[in-house]
């Protein structure tokens, strides 16, 4: 049984601002770029700060002024970048003032744009009577800042009654603020209806809302606003609409977004980018969004990249990510941990990380557990945990609980485990359980579980199947079985397939192929039947190392035939030791071929010894010739 290892998000938010001005909607943008700034949070929605300004100066133009002069600035490390900022805070100071001019001189324009400013910089007090002066005057942008401030104070009825006074008079962030305040109040038809509005104007964050409302109640339409959304550049909207275009099964339309997501630092779209790469095969790709991702805290992605470097070689970087991964919560990482530190015969270290992995709620770290303490022989505790990864219905934890309860004698607490874990999918449950009904002798039952496990890839529950198609006399359907044994990974199954094949002498390339893969999987009697071929062709070299293999194996019959091939090499003593393993292991023609090399030699006693074991070991006709000599040897002797 293997280790199960590889099996929380988040991302980094950026600023946001749904102040609105006297002109129309003015949205934060990152510099340098024309993406408008969104923030959200890691389960995809609108952080509650999205109703409002999250990036306000806090430090007032006249403080700025105030800790040094331009002069000092100059001569600072920073040079020009403090000048610069200096400047800009003599002129914002200058602008606030003139603001503060008008609006105290009863101009209700002035009155807003200072009461903006004000909120912005987080002076929710100052700017709250310059808000609601020029909200009563009848300006839509004060009334939607006047209810991002009472927002952020808590006055939420309030806030939503400028909000919709503010739609009203067309404001598309104020109807995007309310229809997020109807839509957590659980007045899905009125948000529905104002987040459309914004929506319609352009509104990205009314679009991605709109869609992610819809999204929620399975409208079909949620995709159209995803992409309105996503096409002005919210990496979150072109996240959501890649995940709905690869559950249509769209790949390309949805690796495009993916992608743009991703150029955007959306880590779990780098994460998904990823995954699609490494599954086309487009490994050093995949690792770099895989990087970019856990480098933006994506725990899952540094696991997966884990993985990707450890099979390229690499386990020291990728015991790094796991750990990293690990210790963010990530369970697949923590079983990945365990399992290398037990590879590596460090098995104190890898029951902390299975432990780990366990507490994260992975109850692989309890199956692993258990092989662990199997492995060492403490097999009560194995048993613990196999039992705790059972009752949680890990499914090869029930075929390795009933396995245990099997060896120790315990059919009747074993076949509910066979049976649950084959229920749950896993096919050596499947096959176990088959076993178990052959054992009875109910064979109709057994095989309805090989066959059930044979559907899903099981080698050797294909060739069980396969012997009894032979034994029927259905030669096709044997071959059949066999072949998808052989398949499935079976030695015995690629073995039985070529001597099929070998018998019917209409495939002997096939039947060659079949007879190395058996062979290159340790199969003794595929590796004699090798050697035999290529003796028969001449290849003595390539027979004589068949024949070793076998023979240091364990294959008597390829000690035997090494000790021919040796003898006609005129290797005679290493053949007799050869002929010796063979006879020992009850080799009846190699026990008669030590019988005649001894009484060559004239060591009677020898050769009488070797001619009673030959003549036990057999088969008929080397009994028959071993009991011929034998009265030779006595008559001679006796005359």
């Amino acid at each position: 049984m293997k280790l199960i290892g590889r099996n929380g998000t988040g991302e980094r938010p950026a600023a946001s601002s749904t102040t609105d001005s006297d002109t129309g909607a003015r949205r934060a943008r990152r510099p340098g770029g024309s993406l408008p700034a969104q923030r959200i949070t890691a389960g995809g929605r609108l952080a509650a700060s999205g109703y409002g300004p999250d990036s306000l100066v806090h430090l007032t133009a006249d403080q700025v002024v105030a800790t040094a002069s331009a002069r000092d600035l100059l001569e600072s490390d920073d040079g020009a970048d403090s000048f610069e900022t200096a400047l800009a805070a003599r002129e914002q100071a200058a602008l606030e003032a003139r603001h503060r001019g008008s609006a105290d001189a009863g101009d209700p324009g002035a009155a807003s744009q200072l009461g903006a400013l004000l909120l912005r910089r987080g002076d929710l007090q100052d700017a709250e009577p310059y808000l609601r002066t020029a909200a009563a005057a009848g300006l839509r942008a004060a009334a939607n800042n006047l209810g991002v401030l009472l927002h952020q104070q808590g006055h939420r009825a309030e806030a939503g009654q400028w909000w919709r006074q503010a739609a009203v008079a067309g404001s598309a962030p104020a109807a995007h603020a309310l229809g997020l305040q109807l839509r957590d109040q659980g007045e899905e038809e009125a948000a529905e209806y104002w987040l459309h509005f914004a929506a319609e104007q352009g509104h990205p964050l009314g679009a991605y809302a709109l869609g992610d409302l819809m999204e929620h109640r399975r409208d079909v339409r949620a995709e159209r606003w995803f992409k309105a959304a996503a096409d002005t550049g919210h990496r979150e909207a072109a996240y959501r609409l890649a995940r709905m275009r690869e559950a249509a099964g769209d790949k390309d339309t949805a690796e495009t977004w993916y992608r743009t997501a991703a150029a955007r630092s959306h880590a779990r779209a780098a994460l998904r980018l990823g995954v699609l790469l490494e599954a086309r095969g487009d490994l050093d790709e995949a690792a770099r969004w895989y990087r970019q991702s856990a480098q933006n805290g994506e725990a899952r992605a540094a696991c997966a990249l884990g993985f990707l470097l450890r099979d390229a070689g690499d386990p020291t970087a990728a015991a790094e990510w796991w750990q990293e991964a690990a210790e963010a919560g990530d369970a697949a990482a923590a079983n990945a941990l365990g399992a290398l530190h037990a590879g590596r015969g460090e098995d104190a270290v890898a029951e902390r990380w299975y432990r780990a992995a366990l507490d994260a709620g992975d109850h692989n770290g309890a199956f692993n557990l258990g092989l662990l303490c199997a492995g060492v022989g403490r097999d009560t505790q194995a048993e613990q945990w196999y039992r705790r990864a059972a009752y949680a219905g890990h499914r090869e934890a029930c075929n390795a609980l009933a396995v245990m309860l099997l060896q120790r004698g315990d059919e009747f607490g074993a076949e509910p485990w066979f049976s649950k874990a084959a229920e749950a999918g896993s096919v050596d449950g499947a096959f176990n359980l088959g076993v178990l009904h052959a054992g009875r002798g109910e064979t109709r039952q057994a095989q309805e579980w090989y066959a059930r496990a044979a559907a899903e890839g099981h080698g050797e529950a294909a060739l069980q199947l396969a012997v009894v198609q032979e034994q029927r006399g259905n030669l096709a359907g044997a071959l059949d079985r066999y072949r998808q044994a052989a398949e499935g990974g079976s030695a015995e199954g690629a073995f039985r397939l070529a001597s099929l094949l070998d018998r019917r002498g209409d495939a002997d390339a096939d039947a060659e192929h079949w007879y190395a893969v058996a062979a290159d999987a340790g199969h003794l009697r595929a590796q004699v039947r090798m050697g035999v071929r290529a003796a028969e062709r001449g290849a003595l070299q390539i027979a004589e190392s068949w024949y070793r293999r076998a023979a240091e194996g364990g294959s008597r019959s390829a000690a035997f035939n090494l000790g021919l091939l040796l003898a006609r090499q005129d290797s005679e003593a290493e053949a007799m030791l050869w002929y010796t393993r063979a006879a020992d292991a009850g080799h009846g023609r190699a026990a008669l071929r030590l019988a005649l090399l001894a009484l060559r030699r004239g060591e009677t006693v020898q050769a009488e010894n070797w001619c009673k074991r030959a003549t036990e070991y057999g088969p008929a006709e080397v009994a028959e010739r071993a009991g011929r000599l034998l009265e030779a040897m006595t008559a001679e002797l006796s005359a």
